[in-house]
C-alpha cells in the first residue's frame, strides 16, 4: 500500500462544451479542479484568460431553499426511519436527471412561505398574549383606558410592587395635596394596580411622589375601551390566530410524502453546487476555457478515454518536485488498513513525498486496542455492532464509514485477547457458575491472567513497545537511503538499532558484544559527523566526544521514556479486568441471580464505553507520538476530486 502517484492535467476545451465537460468530470470523480496557474504565470494569456461564472450563488440559494423546507417538514412532518435503516439507493442517471427539480424549489418555496406565515402569526400570538397579560390586571376597572380626565380634574394608572404598602403610598400622595383619592383596582404576588384621581394641576407632582416609594405610571397608547372589552377582542383574535396556524401546519403536513424527494432535489443541489464551484476555478475567453487539476495516475487512462468525447486538447505530466508541496494525496489502502484513515486523517495526512503509515501502524494499532480491551463479550459487542451497521446502515461519511470498520476489526483482537485471558465480561461466568452452585470451580481457559501475571504483561507491553519503535527505525533508515543517505542511516537507525539489540543481549545472555559493537558505531558515527564539518583534528575530536555524549544523553532517554510509554497496555488490560470484576463481585454479594445480572450488566456497560473511548485515545498516542515520530513526514494535502457527495441518497453507479 502507498501514497497514490498524482498526474497534473491541463485541459482547453470549447466554451460551449463547458458545462457537459465538468458534469462528466463529476460522473468520474477523480479530478480536483483548481485554477490554471500554469497558464496564468504566462503574461500574455493572463491577459486574456477571465474568471469564469457558473451561478453559484444562484444554485447556493436554490439549496437553501430546500433545507429550508426540508428543516419545515422535519419539524411539523418528521419522517420516522428505524436506527438502522439505510439510506435510499438512487440509479446514477435518475439522480442526474433534473426535470423535477423546478417542481421540487417550487414546492420548497411554498413550503416556506407557509412557515414565514406560521412565525408571523407566532409573533403575532405572543404579542397579543403580552398585551393580555398587562391589561389583565386592570379588567375590574370599569372605565375606558384612554380616559384623562375632565376639565379641571384628571385620572391616571400606576402600580407598586407587590411589597409596599398602600398606607405609605397614600401617605406620599396625602403630603402634596390632600385633594387625590387612590382607588385599587388589583393586586397580587408581583404588583398593587391602582387608579390616581386629582386636580389637574396636582398630577405631575403625585406621579413624582409614586416614584418616590416605587411606583410606575402605567398607560396603553393608542388603546380605547376598557381592559375587559380590550381583553376579549385580543382573545378572539388570539382565537383565529390558532385557526390560522393549525391551517398552515395541516397544510405543511400534507406534504410530508414529498421530504424524499425533496431530499433527492437537495442532493442534486449540492453536486450542482460542487459542480458550479469548481466551474468557477476556470479561466476561459470567448470561444474556450482552461482547466487544470490533479488526477490518480491510476483512473488516467478512463479520464483520457472521456475527454475524447469532447472537442478539446488535454495533457496529462508528472508534478515537478516543487510541486510535491501543492500535489494532493490520496492514500491506497485494502479492505484492513483503510480504516486506519480515521487515525490519520486524526493526525494529519503524510507529504506527498513521504511514506503511506496505515500498513505499517494497521498491525500496531489493532493489536495493541485488542490487548487493552481483552474481554470476550465486549470483542463480541463490537464486532456485532459493526456488522450490524455496515450491513443495515451503510454509513458514508468519511469518519463513520471508516469507524465501523475499524471498530469490527479491533473487536476480533479484543476477542482474541480475551480468550488467552479468560475474560468474558471479566469473570462473569465463573461467578454467575459460583452462584448457581457454590461448589462450582467453573473458570474459562486461559494462557495467562492480567491480574495474577501483572509483571509478565509489562514486560510484553514493552517488548511490544520495543518492535513498534524499531519498525519506525526501519522505516526511517530506509527514507534515508532512498534519499541518498546510507551513511545517515548506518549510523543513526542502525546504531541504535544494535545498541537495542545488544541491551536485550546482554539482559538474557550477559553478553556484551551487542552494546560495544554498537559504541564502536556510535564512535565512528560521531567521528564521521565531525569530520564532515570540517576543521582540524581538535576541532574533530571535540566533535566527535560532543556528538557521542549528545547521542546518549538524547537517545536513551528519549527510548527510555518513549519505550516505558506502552506501559500503558499492562494498565489498561488491568484496569478493564479488575473494574469488571468489581461489578461482578458487588452483583454476587446479593446472592441473587437476577440482580447479580443485573448490577453484573450495568457495571460491564459502563467499563465497556470507558474503555472504549480510553483504549482508542491511548492507542491513538503511542501511534502518534512514539512511532509517526521516527519516520512520519507529515503536510500533505487531501485529495478532494469534484464528486457527487451526497446527504440522503446513496448513488449507484452503472
Amino acid at each position: 500500500m502507498a501514497i497514490v502517484k498524482m498526474k497534473k492535467l491541463r485541459v482547453i476545451v470549447l466554451r460551449r462544451q463547458r458545462d457537459e465537460l465538468m458534469r462528466q468530470l463529476l460522473r468520474l470523480g477523480c479530478v480536483e479542479v483548481h485554477e490554471p496557474e500554469g497558464m496564468l504565470s504566462d503574461a500574455d494569456a493572463a491577459a486574456i484568460l477571465r474568471p469564469e461564472r457558473a451561478g453559484l450563488t444562484a444554485v447556493r440559494n436554490r439549496q437553501a431553499e430546500l433545507g429550508s423546507a426540508l428543516k419545515t417538514l422535519g419539524q411539523y412532518a418528521p419522517v420516522k426511519r428505524g436506527l438502522l435503516t439505510p439510506r435510499p439507493e438512487v440509479a446514477e442517471d435518475q439522480f442526474l436527471d433534473k426535470t423535477a427539480l423546478e417542481e421540487d424549489l417550487a414546492l420548497a418555496r411554498q413550503i416556506n412561505d407557509w412557515e414565514s406565515k406560521l412565525r408571523k402569526t407566532a409573533a403575532d400570538e405572543a404579542r397579543l398574549r403580552d398585551e393580555i397579560e398587562a391589561l389583565t390586571p386592570w379588567a375590574a376597572l370599569d372605565m375606558p383606558l384612554e380616559t384623562e380626565g375632565t376639565k379641571t380634574c384628571a385620572v391616571a394608572l400606576a402600580n407598586v410592587p407587590a411589597e409596599v404598602d398602600m398606607e405609605s403610598v397614600a401617605d406620599a400622595a396625602e403630603a402634596v395635596t390632600e385633594e387625590v383619592q387612590l382607588i385599587l383596582v388589583s393586586q397580587d404576588e408581583r404588583q398593587k394596580c391602582f387608579l390616581i384621581v386629582s386636580l389637574k394641576q396636582d398630577m405631575p407632582a403625585l406621579q413624582d411622589a409614586m416614584r418616590s416609594v416605587g411606583g410606575t405610571p402605567v398607560t396603553f397608547p393608542g388603546v380605547t375601551g376598557t381592559a375587559r372589552d380590550n381583553i376579549a377582542l385580543r382573545q378572539q383574535q388570539l382565537r383565529s390566530l390558532e385557526v390560522k396556524r393549525r391551517e398552515y401546519v395541516e397544510r405543511i403536513t400534507q406534504e410530508k410524502d414529498m421530504t424524499g424527494r425533496l431530499q433527492l432535489s437537495a442532493d442534486r443541489l449540492t453536486a450542482e453546487e460542487a459542480q458550479a464551484e469548481a466551474s468557477e476555478r476556470l479561466r476561459g475567453t470567448d470561444s474556450v476555457v482552461a482547466l487544470e487539476g490533479w488526477c490518480p495516475a491510476e483512473d488516467a487512462g478512463r479520464l483520457e478515454e472521456s475527454l475524447k468525447a469532447f472537442d478539446c486538447a488535454w495533457e496529462f505530466s508528472d508534478p515537478a518536485p516543487e510541486e510535491y508541496p501543492e500535489v494532493p494525496v490520496k492514500l491506497k489502502n485494502n479492505i484492513v488498513t483503510r480504516p486506519l484513515n480515521m487515525v490519520t486523517d486524526m493526525y494529519a495526512l503524510p507529504a506527498y513525498t513521504g511514506v503511506d503509515p496505515n500498513p505499517l501502524m494497521a498491525p500496531f494499532f489493532i493489536l495493541f486496542y485488542g490487548m487493552m480491551m481483552a474481554d470476550m463479550g465486549y470483542g463480541l459487542i463490537m464486532m456485532l455492532v459493526s456488522l450490524i451497521v455496515m450491513k443495515k446502515v451503510k454509513p458514508r461519511g468519511p469518519t463513520v464509514r471508516n469507524m465501523f470498520p475499524l471498530l469490527g476489526l479491533c473487536g476480533v483482537s479484543t476477542f482474541f485477547f480475551g480468550a488467552i485471558t479468560g475474560g468474558f465480561f471479566g469473570d462473569f461466568l465463573p461467578q454467575l457458575a459460583k452462584l448457581i452452585d457454590p461448589d462450582s470451580t467453573f473458570a474459562l481457559p486461559a494462557l495467562f491472567s492480567p491480574l495474577d501475571d501483572a509483571l509478565a504483561v509489562l514486560v510484553g507491553s514493552l517488548a511490544l513497545g520495543v518492535v513498534q519503535i524499531l519498525t519506525g527505525m526501519a522505516v526511517s533508515a530506509w527514507k534515508k537511503c532512498k534519499d541518498g543517505d546510507k551513511l545517515g542511516a548506518l549510523f543513526e537507525e542502525g546504531t541504535w538499532t544494535v545498541i537495542l539489540a545488544g541491551l536485550g543481549l546482554f539482559a538474557a545472555l550477559k553478553t556484551p558484544v551487542g552494546l560495544i559493537a554498537g559504541g564502536a558505531m556510535l564512535v565512528f558515527g560521531s567521528a564521521y559527523k565531525a569530520a564532515k564539518a570540517g576543521g582540524g583534528p581538535v576541532k574533530i575530536v571535540l566533535g566527535t566526544l560532543t556528538g557521542v555524549g549528545g547521542s546518549l544523553y538524547n537517545n536513551i532517554t528519549g527510548y527510555f521514556s518513549d519505550i516505558l510509554s506502552y506501559s500503558r497496555l499492562m494498565a489498561l488490560m488491568l484496569a478493564g479486568a479488575v473494574i469488571a470484576q468489581v461489578f461482578n463481585t458487588l452483583g454476587g454479594i446479593t446472592g441473587n441471580v437476577i440482580s447479580f445480572v443485573l448490577i453484573s450488566m450495568v457495571g460491564n456497560a459502563l467499563n465497556f464505553a470507558l474503555n472504549l473511548l480510553g483504549c482508542f485515545v491511548h492507542d491513538m498516542r503511542l501511534q502518534c507520538l512514539e512511532f509517526f515520530g521516527r519516520f512520519y513526514e507529515d503536510g500533505g494535502k487531501p485529495f478532494r476530486p469534484l464528486d457527487m457527495e451526497t446527504k440522503f441518497v446513496d448513488i449507484v453507479k452503472e
